[in-house]
């Protein structure tokens, strides 16, 4: 075992997916879709969103059960690459 671990994390684990975009632009549809890519099971009832005070802004989370943090990797680098996604976290 490494001094370092990559990660501290235990999996199998509940992962929540925090994505932030522009509102009124389908960003929910498209976090789901995403990860939907990278997990068997997406529970679309697991996703919560969250529209900003002036209501420019959508934060949508959706809690998974992540595997791997190679799995959680790729799925972040693909919201990321979304030019929907402002961030993710």
């Amino acid at each position: 075992m490494s001094e370092h671990p990559e990660t501290l994390l235990t999996f199998p684990c509940r992962f929540p997916i925090k994505v932030m975009g522009p509102a009124g632009r389908g960003l929910e549809s498209v976090v789901v879709e995403i990860v939907s890519r990278h997990v068997a099971d997406v529970d679309e009832t697991a996703v919560s969103v969250r529209e900003s005070r002036g209501g420019k802004w959508i934060a949508v989370t959706l809690t998974i059960e992540a595997q791997s943090k190679p799995q959680l990797d790729a799925i972040y680098q693909e919201l990321s690459a979304h030019e929907l996604v402002a961030w993710a976290l």
